[in-house]
């Protein structure tokens, strides 16, 4: 199979679909590959790295796109490369639909084979392809909240562990999933004193043995979370339903509870956000304010540290980059489960119940499109 690697065109993404090492071990599985010059740089991935491994280097895009049966990418594509993808094209990717439904419309329109990374399944019922990302965004989303507490990013002016006599920073996470566990615990490593949510009772029993002593555990509904919303300077939404919109946790109107310049960070921006009030902002312009209030909303938080996350991202989709490119698509899914779930759009179908009714679209079985 010709696999193709783009470069991401993302604001400040850095990260690439693939390392010098998953190329060598493709092209060992007798396929060919081609990466888009310079792709790899900000992961620290020369063009020679990818040429040594047996890539051929390749100067567009669009020359790309056309040479490839396969593409493999870090981030969605954006409006700039909707036009690039061909009916039967397999496109595997982080896609997030339901937070777009111009990128559901445009891939419904190209035909192509769409295989999302964050829908991909396995035997224990966790997203495995999504968990390292999820690792990267929890921890970045402590030290980005530390970071924009102070007062010259526009911030209370707190620091997150205090100092002897002073109190630390009430940190709130909506969330105990692997987003919610990781900023939980860096933000509590800072000394911040933490409260996390969730409605899983079997997690929270979970979370209590797992986190340290300045770590609570809480029950989330609309009324404990309006009650913490008042001793919290720094709220993180961490909150995930596979495939679907993020539930809207806080109203705008449940803003006036926090004090002003406390900071929320939401993490599930890539499904639409948990704060109603969210607007998914970019890594050269992260934060905006709403109602005396410091919001941060990344939508590719993991692209600020490219030479940690891509490794850990390609060491988990490689496994099922090979299934695709050894078997095609349609074995593939059928051979494999789990891969099965990554599937969202198929020659113009959506396959996925979550997709599907985000807007309001006509839902086919994923059976039906499988040969």
């Amino acid at each position: 199979m010709n696999i193709g690697v783009p470069a991401e065109i993302k604001n400040n993404e850095f990260r690439v679909g693939m390392t010098p090492a998953g190329v060598f071990s493709l092209i060992q599985n007798g396929h060919n590959v081609f990466v888009q010059k310079d792709a790899g740089l900000g992961s620290g991935y020369s063009n020679e790295a990818y040429l040594e491994a047996g890539a051929h280097v390749i100067e567009t895009a669009q020359e790309l796109y056309l040479k490839s049966e396969m593409i493999i990418k870090v981030k969605e594509p954006l409006s700039e490369e909707y036009g690039f993808i061909q009916e039967n094209q397999i496109v595997f990717t982080f896609f997030h639909f339901a937070a777009s439904e111009e990128l559901t419309k445009a891939m419904i329109q190209s035909k192509a084979v769409c295989v999302a990374y964050e829908t991909i399944t396995d035997d224990m019922g966790t997203l495995p392809l999504l968990t390292p990302m999820s690792e990267v965004a929890g921890r970045l989303a402590a030290q980005q909240g530390a970071k924009y507490l102070e007062r010259p990013q526009g911030g209370l002016g707190i620091l997150m562990g205090g100092v002897p006599g002073v109190p630390p920073a009430e940190v709130m996470v909506l969330g105990g999933g692997v987003v919610g566990t990781q900023a939980a615990l860096v933000a509590a490593g800072m000394g911040a004193s933490v409260s996390i949510f969730d409605i899983n009772l079997k997690r929270l029993r979970a979370l209590d043995n797992l986190m340290p002593k300045n770590v609570n555990t809480c029950y989330s509904t609309p009324y404990s979370i309006e009650q913490q919303l008042s001793k919290s300077h720094l709220v993180i939404g961490a909150v995930l339903v596979p495939g679907a919109k993020a539930p809207k946790l806080i109203k705008r109107e449940q803003l006036k509870l926090l004090q002003p310049k406390a900071v929320l960070v939401d993490v599930a921006v890539d499904q639409g956000g948990c704060f109603e009030t969210t607007c998914p902002t970019t890594h050269e312009a992260p934060t905006y304010s709403v109602d005396g209030i410091l919001h941060y909303a990344v939508a590719n938080m993991p692209g600020a540290v490219p030479q940690t996350s891509t490794p850990a991202l390609i060491h988990t989709t490689l496994p099922y980059a090979l299934q695709l490119a050894n078997l095609g698509w349609s074995e593939a899914c059928n051979k494999h489960p789990h891969l099965a779930n990554g599937l969202n759009i198929v020659h113009g179908y959506v396959v996925n119940q979550s997709v599907a009714d985000a807007f309001e679209l006509t839902y086919t079985p994923v059976e039906n499109v499988l040969n």
